[in-house]
Formats: structure tokens, C-alpha cells, sequence
């Protein structure tokens, strides 16, 4: 049966239902600017509801020697200077006007017994600005910001697949997509879009991710609109995600268990971190702990599955069950493992992008007219390290910014440009995956990839295994077009894979081209074969398609920021 398509109007299309699409969306409602927001998963399990840690701002409620100047310099440093500074300003003064929208909106924020806002220390902060709602942060905030969504009557899409940005001379002018359950078609016009799909870090084997999620679709979305991608070989990895089972591999153990004290050790019962931060042990920071953990297994002293032990039994069983019963859960939910009694086998698992979308630091636009992006779809704010908490903090920030730049685009206009051709090759591209019949099988491209990721540019890379990766990426990419397309009773979810799969070879090419180019060792980019920093290379890589990388020079650090950036003492502190 033919598939029915609806063509629909709205000024603003949010693409992503996730936190920093929400807010989007709700600036642009509360300005009166007609928005539409559609979402490849139901709103209520978009990936922000996974954030566990919290949202930073200098609040000052438990510091009051706390200033958003040295939450700039803070972030500016442990991003090893690759962060933009404007970018990087832009949050910190604005995080305390965010967390006050989320207060307005309801959110219920931890706080101390006079009503003050709790903050905490979390990461290589100076002062505690982390605030929080227990260990669901990220939970709380997509219920707030889904509340205020339907206080406003603002329509959401869920279960909706972007497969393409419809652009007429360099303007966007709309998307077009399916229904996942019944294959319905929609054409959706705009005077502008917000992207805000997430990041790539699905594409390696182990990820925090879920499967159909962070797979690079908005860097495919971007690129074949006329964008560009800056840093994609910048991914933060997680030292703790679990290796079994295999539908769960890469699914995170929190950074708590190692800061209520747990004990890292090899397959040889070694305390390993010893030789790695002998000051800090198990409380060092992610790229350090999981540049430890790499060398281990590689070295030959991991476990036999490939990873290495992380041990809280010595822990008070009622301790573990007050301060880490999602830990607790987690594991006896998936391997019946108690870890009152056994240690837990973990191994680094691909977390975040903190690459992303070219964009302007000012307001997230793009170089296609009427095109933005936010929340980890763009880049600026991260560069080679994200200083935890900030990721929460940005959504909010960039939400409010993004969502007034874009009423603002969509009210100058005198008239909306169109293009009958763009729609027609948007549905072409749809009705030829369907029809096709070939041999190769979605599923599998998919895992090689991950494959090739993983095992040429994980934690540590190589020039020789960079290039050995971009040669089986060929490979791969050539049996994308012989891939069959089979929906079935269950819905198009197999024709939402082969799209996740363009995606996913795309993104693949820009982060392994530009490790390739980035020849150092900064953050969490490790080069063997370059095991130094090299001062010349501090430089934004954008990449504008195969073969393409240019140099972008970063702005200087204003002087009163730059006067704060120090060495902040974590002594007993988890850094991430």
C-alpha cells in the first residue's frame, strides 16, 4: 500500500525532542512564534533522561566566592583550550538564568534546609556549582521541560525520522521524513530549523548509547545540506561501561561507584591505577582513568572478555544501597550480579561528542540560511575535554539563544524560498531504499562499522590504524548501496536503520579524517604515534566533507577569564 504523505507548515521545525529541543521549542512559544518539534523517539525517553550527574552554574548558594568568570576559565582549561571563548562565556553567564527558566518551569532541584539550591563538587571544578535531583538529573529536567511543552499546547511528533534538510540556494526551507510505525510520509515547511538530533558516539561497538540513538544523523543532515563539522574526532570515553550482555555493552556503571571509594584492578588482581595517577588513584579524570584501562587490556592484563574489574564489595552493603542503588539495579537487572558481593567488569565506552555541527558562538547558526544547531548536535563549547555538568547547562543556554535567533530569522523574511526539485529528490531517496532488494543486510554494516571504529580510532589511535580504517570504511561504504530495506508488521524501523547507516559511514569518515590530520596527543584525542601536545595544533579541524579539513583558529581567552584559569585542587574529589 502506497504511503500517504502529509505536507505541513509551521515557522520553526525543531528536529530532536530531547532537553535542548524542548527549550527551543518553548522560547519560541512563549515569543509567539508558531513551532512544530518531531523526535525519531518518544519524548519522554530521549537521551537527556539518561544524565545522571547534573547542571552547572555559579550560583554561589554553597561558594559564595563562585563567579560565572571562573566557571568560564574552568571550562576553558579542562577543554585544553580548544573551546571557544565567546562559546564558552556565553554558558557560563547565562547558566544562572537557566537553571531560573527550569525553577520557573517546576524543576525540583535538590536544596539545603534554608531553600537554597544544593551544589556539589563534580569534576575539576573550583567551586561546588553543580546542582542536581538526585542521581536523575537529566530525568528531571526532560519531565520539567515536557510540562512546560504542554502547559504551552506546543505539538510534538514523536516516533518521526528526519531523512533530509530541504534547501534552495543555501536556504533551508523544511525537512522531509516518515512515520516509523506507518511509514506515512511528512513534508515539513519552515522558515527555519533547529537541529538538535544528538551526536555520533553510537558508531563505536561500546557505547552509552542506545542503538537507534547518537548515530550521526545530525552531522549527515548538516553536511548534505551545505554545513560543515568541527572536531568530530573529539569523543569523550567513559571508563565504566559494561561489557555484558551484548545488547547492553557499553551501558554505564557511574562514576560514583569509584568516587564512594570502588577499586579498580586487571585480570591479574592489580591495583592498577597506581601507574597511571598514583596521587588520585580511581579519582582521576574520565580520559585518564580510561586511557589507564585501554593499556591494560591492550597490554595483555585485561580479562578475557576485554576488560578490567571495578570492585565495591569492600563497601558497606548499606552504603552501596544509599548512595548507588542505580548501580545496584542496573547490574541485577542485566547480569544478576550482586555488587554487594562480586566486582563488576567494565571497559571504556564511546560517551560523548564534543565535536559537533559548525556553528557561530553567538547564536548556533549554521553556513545554510535559516539552519541552527544545538545541545550535542553542534560544537564550540567542549573542545578536547566536556568539564561534567556542562553539557545539562548548555541545553538550556543555547535553547533560550537558539530559539529567539530563530523567531528573529523567521520574522525578517519577506518570503519563503522553495524548491518543487528538493522535495521531489528527498522522496526519491525514501522510495529507492524501499524498493531496493539487495543482498547486503543493514544490521551488519551497521556492527562493521562499529567494528572499524572501534578497533582503528577508540581510545588510543594510530596512523597506520587510521588509514587502515579509512580503507575498510571503503569497503563498507560501497555495500551501502546494495542494501535491502524489509518493513514488516512491526512498523519501518529497518528503513530508519539503512538511514541511521548513511549516517553513521558518514560520521565515521569526518572523525577518522580528522584524527588523522589532529597529529597530537590533547584531551581526549591520543595519538601513539604522537604522544606529545603540539601547541600548533590548537586549532579548531573542520571538516566539510571526504577530504576536506580545514584549520580554524580560536579566538583569544578575554583577559579576566584568562587570569582565573589555575590548577584546581581535587584532592578526594571524582574529576571527571
Amino acid at each position: 500500500m502506497k504511503a500517504t504523505e502529509r505536507s505541513v507548515s509551521t515557522s520553526v521545525l525543531v528536529i530532536g525532542s530531547g532537553g535542548s529541543g524542548l527549550r527551543a521549542a518553548i522560547e519560541l512559544s512563549e515569543h509567539g512564534t508558531d513551532v512544530l518539534v518531531v523526535g525519531k523517539r518518544t519524548k519522554m525517553d530521549a537521551h537527556t533522561s539518561l544524565a545522571a550527574g547534573g547542571i552547572n552554574a555559579a550560583l554561589s548558594t554553597m561558594d559564595p566566592e563562585d563567579s560565572w568568570q571562573q566557571h568560564a576559565a574552568d571550562t576553558l582549561k579542562e577543554s585544553y583550550f580548544l573551546a571557544n571563548p565567546h562559546t564558552v562565556q556565553i554558558v557560563a553567564e547565562g547558566a544562572e538564568r537557566g537553571i531560573a527558566d527550569l525553577v520557573r518551569y517546576g524543576m525540583p532541584f535538590a536544596r539545603e534546609e534554608d531553600g537554597r539550591i544544593s551544589q556539589r563538587f563534580f569534576g575539576a571544578h573550583t567551586y561546588r556549582r553543580t546542582a542536581f535531583a538526585g542521581d536523575y538529573t537529566g530525568l528531571e529536567i526532560q519531565r520539567t521541560l515536557i510540562t512546560r511543552t504542554e502547559a504551552l499546547g506546543i505539538p510534538i511528533l514523536d516516533n518521526v525520522y528526519i531523512t533530509k534538510l530541504l534547501v534552495q540556494h543555501d536556504t533551508i526551507f523544511g525537512a522531509y521524513g516518515f512515520d516509523l510505525t506507518t511509514g506515512d510520509r511528512y513534508v515539513v515547511h519552515a522558515d527555519a530549523v533547529i537541529l538538535a538530533a544528538g551526536g555520533h558516539n553510537r558508531i563505536w561497538r561500546r557505547s552509552s548509547s542506545r542503538r537507534d540513538e547518537n548515530t550521526g544523523d545530525s552531522f549527515r543532515l548538516a553536511v548534505e545540506a551545505g554545513g560543515r563539522i568541527r572536531d568530530p574526532e573529539l569523543v569523550q570515553f567513559h571508563p565504566s561501561g559494561l561489557i555484558e550482555p551484548e545488547n547492553a555493552a557499553g551501558t554505564l556503571v557511574s562514576e560514583a561507584a569509584r568516587g564512594e571509594g570502588g577499586i579498580l584492578r586487571n585480570a591479574l588482581g592489580e591495583r592498577f591505577m597506581k601507574r597511571y595517577d598514583p596521587e588520585r588513584m580511581e579519582l582521576s579524570t574520565r580520559d585518564r582513568v580510561a586511557l589507564a584501562a585501554y593499556t591494560e587490556i591492550q597490554e595483555g592484563r585485561g580479562t578475557a572478555n576485554g576488560g578490567v574489574w571495578l570492585d565495591v564489595s569492600h563497601l558497606d552493603r548499606e552504603l552501596i544501597m544509599r548512595r548507588l542503588p542505580r548501580v545496584y539495579q542496573t547490574l541485577m537487572e542485566l547480569q544478576m550480579l550482586d555488587i554487594t558481593t562480586d566486582p563488576i567488569e567494565i571497559a571504556p565506552t564511546a560517551h560523548y561528542s564534543m565535536g559537533g555541527v559548525w556553528v557561530r558562538p553567538e547564536d548556533h547558526s549554521t553556513d545554510v540560511a535559516g539552519l541552527f544547531a544545538i545541545g550535542e548536535a553542534s560544537s564550540g563549547l567542549h573542545g578536547a575535554n566536556r568539564l561534567g555538568g556542562n553539557s545539562l547547562i548548555e541545553l538550556l543556554v543555547f535553547g533560550r539563544i537558539v530559539g529567539q535567533a530563530a523567531a528573529a530569522y523567521s520574522e525578517s523574511l519577506d518570503a519563503q524560498v522553495r524548491s518543487h526539485g528538493a522535495i521531489v529528490e528527498a522522496r526519491a531517496e525514501v522510495d529507492s531504499l524501499l524498493a531496493a532488494d539487495g543482498r547486503e543486510n543493514v544490521r551488519a554494516l551497521q556492527r562493521a562499522v562499529r567494528n572499524i571504529m572501534t578497533k582503528h580510532a577508540g581510545v588510543v589511535r594510530d596512523e597506520v590504524g587510521l588509514r587502515a580504517g579509512l580503507v575498510e570504511l571503503d569497503d563498507v561504504e560501497r555495500r551501502v548501496a546494495e542494501v535491502g530495506v524489509h518493513p514488516d508488521i512491526a512498523g519501518f524501523a529497518d528503513l530508519a536503520h539503512a538511514f541511521d547507516l548513511k549516517s553513521a559511514v558518514l560520521a565515521a569518515r569526518a572523525t577518522l579524517e580528522a584524527a588523522l590530520e589532529r597529529r597530537e596527543s590533547r584531551g581526549a584525542h591520543n595519538r601513539s604515534d604522537y604522544p606529545d601536545l603540539d601547541e600548533s595544533l590548537r586549532v579548531n579541524l573542520v571538516w566539510s566533507g571526504p577530504g576536506k579539513i580545514s584549520h580554524e583558529s580560536i579566538p583569544p581567552i578575554p583577559p579576566e577569564i584568562e587570569a582565573l584559569i589555575r590548577t584546581v585542587d581535587t584532592t578526594g574529589k571524582l574529576v571527571e
